[in-house]
């Protein structure tokens, strides 16, 4: 599947732009209800992404899911996957090492019971938040790879937004192996453009 996107040799930071950071929660990081492999490491990179767009006084969003008790998505009730991200509870926190700025905008998604909330533009908040900041271009990465942050890439660019997928800062549950790779190609197909921290130019 070939990209219809090149990625840019260097990116400068500008109005019009916001940091979306997908699901850094405990529930998904080792030793967590859900964890996905090396989901720890896209934290060290995501605060360096934090650092450029807070020195660039650009907004800084991040998702989380915050799912009532009894979500349809659960083993217990028939759903996919084991409970996690429970509103209100540990697991449900950002992890301690995400540096997330104090004026950073909180975007609680799944707390329909029975609506999965993969996509942070799902029955939230985000787009008439990013509407009033007038944003144009999303910068997105977190977790996970082939199920949230591919579904809210797919809405951010139906939506009309310019996608910037952090590269270095995703990765993949991967039920089925490769599907990480696999969802990566889909986005970048669909006009997502990849990049990396080294690539934003200070």
């Amino acid at each position: 599947m070939e990209t219809k996107q090149k990625p840019a040799e260097k990116i400068s930071l500008a109005a019009g732009d916001a940091l979306l950071l997908i699901d850094i929660q405990k529930d998904f990081l080792p030793g967590g209800r859900l964890a996905v492999a090396e989901g720890d490491q896209v934290i060290p990179v995501l605060n360096g992404y934090i650092e450029q767009f807070t020195h660039s006084h650009l907004p800084v969003f991040a998702s989380r899911d915050w799912h009532p008790k009894h979500h349809g998505s659960f083993l217990q009730q028939g759903g996919t996957w084991p409970e996690h991200c429970t509103a209100g509870s540990i697991g449900a926190e950002f992890a301690r090492e995400l540096k997330l700025p104090a004026d950073a905008r909180i975007i609680s998604k799944g707390i329909e019971p029975e609506q999965d909330g993969y996509s942070a533009f799902a029955n939230t908040p985000l787009q008439v938040q990013l509407n009033q900041l007038k944003v144009s271009r999303l910068f997105i990465g977190g977790l996970a790879t082939d199920y949230c942050v591919l579904n809210t890439v797919r809405d951010a660019l139906c939506l009309g937004y310019h996608v910037l997928l952090l590269t270095d800062a995703v990765r993949a549950v991967n039920v089925h192996p490769q599907e990480g790779e696999t969802a990566v190609r889909e986005m970048l197909h669909r006009g997502a453009i990849p990049i990396t921290l080294m690539m934003i130019r200070s």
